[in-house]
């Protein structure tokens, strides 16, 4: 690693070499033709004047030798250093325990997310990281286009450590390409209050045509049961707690099948769901973490949401003053059978053009293998993926979140929560795959599923209009009717449409990306 010297000496960085002392090359005589320039001309004295110069030069000489040599010394930084791009919230306190561990490597965080810095960077060729964090759906996609190294040989013997859906995500073609971070097994998050106030025990929703009627009360006293404007991180969960399949990725990551349109389990839950917004029973105007969203949620405007595991420190942080009104309960499926999915999650991966694979490895086996390093996280908020923080008694029988000033809030009323969610995480079914264009795929779902939400809304609010006309009161001035109109006819569709479009782009962009679409 290169070393760099600081001092008062105006030239001492030009003469400190990588070792932090003073090359061998450098000569007295460069120390003697600075201070020259300060000797004076007058040949009176000039043979006293010259013992003096030279005691002068010798005496500069070394101290200029000893003060760089100490200077550089007490400023040198042996140790290996790595650079790790991550949002983990306590990244930095599991950067020092490492550092402690392991002394001779020092971690250089940079809190970051998202997948366009870490494209750019790699397509730069320069400014990338060593260690990168990459959410389950996006980490094929890097381990197929080779930027990640395979980590198989160390790690094969750690697959009964993890559960076995963020074990599964984290491999390609018989090799694996990371260590599981944290999960996020599907979960019902519901305020309890406002479903009781509408006459409802949430805890005994068990299947989808339960929550279908628990909606429909909730609507009538002016609650959505919860709130979705097209987001496709929720729309694949769902379709892989339905026991849908509709991605299929050969071994090596470059044959792919796309099958939205026939798969049975997308076509089941976006019947059900095209339902729910059809009878306005959803609320598809407030996108998730919006300000209106978390108006709306603390309102008891929106009553539940389906989401991971990680939701309890979010609500905690987002919603501070619904403590102890919400509660968590296991998904509600089509048939009531306990089955799940994983909705967030994440890895780390060191990259491929690492200069230092040795040290990043060591790392991304401390944060995702090491006992105080998970703690460290959990304690932080994040939803574990190894067995046996999902086992641990006093992980399970905790009641409590901790908020920002460190207080822990029974937030959901007592509730051991985390022995939910430790169930969700057994209950997560396996199989599903994603594409190897992951990101782009998501990023492509609301231009095309996306323009089915916006339609539902239009058609639902000017059938509310027509409802309030009818029953003899007043509305909004606003023509939603002339907007439906002005509608263009290519965005005038239902979910299903939607699919079959989003099916078309995906098939599209594989085919451009030199996939084997099938």
């Amino acid at each position: 690693m290169e070393k760099r010297c600081h001092g008062v000496l105006p030239y001492r960085a030009r003469i400190c070499g990588p070792s932090g002392v003073l090359p061998s090359e450098v000569q007295p005589t460069e120390v003697h033709s600075v201070v020259d320039k300060d000797v004076s001309t007058n040949t009176e004295d000039a043979g006293v004047k010259s013992k003096l110069l030279n005691r002068l030069i010798a005496v500069c000489g070394v101290a200029v030798m000893v003060l760089g040599a100490a200077a550089c010394g007490a400023d040198a930084d042996t140790r290996t250093e790595i650079t790790v791009w991550s949002w983990e919230p306590s990244m930095q306190q599991v950067i020092d325990g490492f550092e402690k561990e392991n002394p001779d490597i020092h971690v250089v965080w940079k809190n970051t997310s998202g997948y366009d810095k870490l494209n750019n960077a790699i397509q730069d060729g320069y400014g990338i990281p060593d260690v990168v964090q990459l959410e389950y759906y996006a980490l094929r996609q890097y381990a197929v286009s080779s930027q990640l190294v395979p980590i198989t040989k160390r790690v094969k013997s750690y697959a009964d450590f993890y559960t076995p859906g963020t074990w599964s995500s984290v491999q390609l073609n018989g090799q694996i390409y990371g260590l599981p971070m944290d999960s996020g097994p599907m979960a019902f998050f519901y305020n309890k209050d406002v479903f009781e106030q509408a006459g409802i025990d949430a805890s005994k929703i068990r299947t989808w045509d339960d929550y279908y009627e628990a909606a429909k009360k909730l609507k009538k006293i002016g609650v959505y049961i919860t709130a979705d404007s097209g987001d496709a991180s929720f729309y694949d969960a769902m379709i892989w707690l339905a026991g849908g399949r509709p991605f299929s990725v050969s071994n090596d990551g470059k044959n792919v099948g796309i099958n939205l349109t026939n798969d049975e389990g997308t076509r089941e839950f976006t019947e059900f769901w095209q339902k729910m917004i059809d009878e306005g029973l959803v609320a598809t105007n407030l996108t998730t973490w919006s300000d209106s969203w978390k108006s709306a949620v603390g309102e008891g405007k929106v009553a539940s949401m389906f989401s991971g595991g990680w939701m309890p420190s979010l609500l905690m942080a987002n919603l501070p003053s619904s403590a102890g009104l919400w509660r968590v309960a296991q998904m509600p499926t089509p048939d009531g059978k306990a089955a799940t999915s994983e909705n967030g999650g994440s890895a780390l991966a060191v990259l491929q053009r690492s200069r230092k694979p040795q040290a990043s490895y060591r790392f991304i086996e401390y944060v995702c293998h090491n006992a105080d390093a998970i703690k460290t996280r959990v304690d932080g908020g994040a939803f574990p993926a190894d067995n046996d923080t999902l086992s641990d008694p006093d992980f399970l029988g905790k009641t409590t979140v901790t908020d920002e000033r460190g207080v822990e809030v029974p937030y959901f009323g007592g509730q051991e929560y985390n022995r939910v969610l430790s169930q969700a995480a057994e209950n997560v079914s396996t199989g599903y795959q994603y594409l190897p264009f992951e990101v782009y795929a998501r990023s492509d779902f609301r231009s095309t599923v996306g323009k089915a939400y916006k339609w539902s809304s239009l058609l639902r609010k000017e059938q509310d209009r027509l409802d309030i006309i009818a029953a003899g009161g007043m509305v909004d001035d606003t023509d939603i009717g002339e907007t439906l109109k002005e509608t263009d006819s290519s965005d005038r569709l239902k979910l299903k449409n939607g699919i079959a479009l989003w099916q078309k782009d995906l098939e599209e962009y594989g085919a451009n990306q030199g996939f084997t679409i099938r």
